[in-house]
């Protein structure tokens, strides 16, 4: 019963538990988010607001992280187009499921170093090298975000969008090829949890389901920012949930320095 009204807590702010109806600002007991969110018919780029509580979320196994985090993985499918299953198997690679102890102090499910730009919470733990800048996140739900923008941003994995949303295969061997990992054998161990636990049957449930994967267009419309006293190119990546990186490109910015009244183009499919 723990596990199952854990998992409704978490999904109910996404989705809603059980039902395909409205779900109207529904708070799950101790997610720290709230929320409006449609099934179907809801924009799939919306993200909840961010309380600024940091949450801590016990994962007792890989099936219990696959039941709690799923629905959050076809969400992001349905927004950018990474498989569902691409997503678990790395969330469960890189997270130890949930229970690694970067993952356990920081909610960073991916393995995000900082990079050039980030400006949010972090926290300094021993990977390649000792004491690196990991992201810090105050629900898991972020770095979900942040690892789906992390890709779709970044030149280096365009590629992988070309593929079919259901060849899991070419995108786990696309990932070790564009340099996400230094694992000879990263595809390999992305494969093996694909299949040992059926992860396939949720890019299946997006792409024959209700939830129809966002089309990705080269013609999208832009909206202009004017930069506000205080404004940075990170809080205002935040807010229109997109990254650094991708404003500096669009914008044609080599460094992170604005000014009051510069006009910024925000792509349209990052706005809420």
């Amino acid at each position: 019963m723990r596990k199952i009204f854990f998992t409704c807590a978490l999904l109910v702010l996404i989705w809603g538990c059980g039902t395909k109806k409205k779900t109207t600002y529904a708070k799950g007991p101790g997610s720290g988010l709230e929320t409006e969110r449609f099934r179907g018919d809801a924009d799939p780029q919306s993200m909840p607001e961010d309380t600024g509580r940091f949450m801590e979320f016990p994962i007792a196994s890989i099936e219990d992280y696959i039941d709690t985090f799923s629905e959050i993985a076809q969400n992001e499918m349905r927004a950018y187009g990474i498989p569902a299953s691409i997503t678990l198997a790395q969330g469960i690679l890189e997270s130890g499921f949930g229970r690694g102890e970067l993952t356990l102090k920081t909610n960073n499910h991916f393995g995000i170093k900082c990079h050039t730009g980030w400006e949010g919470p972090y926290a300094l733990h021993d990977d390649d090298e000792a004491g690196e800048c990991f992201r810090k996140y105050n629900h898991p739900v972020y770095s979900f975000r942040d690892h789906s923008l992390f890709l779709t941003t970044r030149s280096r994995y365009a590629s992988l969008f070309e593929l079919r949303k259901d060849d899991y295969k070419g995108w786990a061997r696309g990932l070790k090829q564009a340099g996400y990992a230094t694992d000879r054998k990263y595809p390999e161990k992305l494969i093996n949890f694909i299949e040992r636990y059926r992860l396939y049957e949720y890019d299946r449930a997006v792409l024959q389901g209700d939830l129809a994967v966002a089309k990705r267009s080269s013609s999208d419309q832009y909206q202009v920012h004017i930069v506000q006293e205080g404004d940075t190119l990170y809080s205002i990546s935040r807010r229109y949930f997109t990254t650094v990186e991708a404003l500096k490109q669009l914008n044609a910015l080599n460094d992170n320095i604005i000014s009051v009244g510069q006009e910024l183009r925000i792509q349209s499919n990052n706005i809420r």
